[in-house]
């Protein structure tokens, strides 16, 4: 059974990109256009992985990961910072907050995959022990 991965994205041409790499790659996808929206989608849907764009139109993603963390049985999920962000000192924030990885836009197909396997993969390791 494919990996179900969570995108919470407000831009529709990001979210796209992010749709045709990791559907390509076999993954199940499930959005979300706003953190508040993203936030009941991981609680019902419960993926294997969050992509969390951080610029969001009600709550940041930040506050949105802080949430998530918060939740003991959604806490386990990896969270990965997908942002515009890209300044010094932004990927240590979004860690700060409780990202599990970081990613600046503009999107890397492969700098995507690798990250998304990495935790998928990781992920799968911790529920196996």
């Amino acid at each position: 059974m494919a990996s179900t991965i969570l995108y919470i994205e407000d831009n529709p041409l990001n979210m796209r990109l992010v749709r045709k790499i990791l559907n390509h790659m076999g993954y199940q996808m499930i959005e979300a256009m706003d953190g508040l929206t993203g936030l009941e989608m991981a609680r019902t849907d419960r993926p294997d992985l969050i992509l969390m764009d951080v610029n969001l139109p009600d709550i940041d993603g930040l506050e949105v990961t802080r949430q998530l963390k918060a939740i003991p049985n959604l806490r386990h999920i990896p969270v990965i910072a997908l942002t515009a962000n890209a300044m010094h000192g932004d990927r240590e924030h979004c860690l700060a907050a409780g990202c599990d990885g970081y990613i600046a836009k503009p999107v890397a197909r492969q700098e995507l995959r690798n990250v998304v396997e990495h935790y998928l993969s990781k992920s799968a390791d911790q529920h196996v022990s």
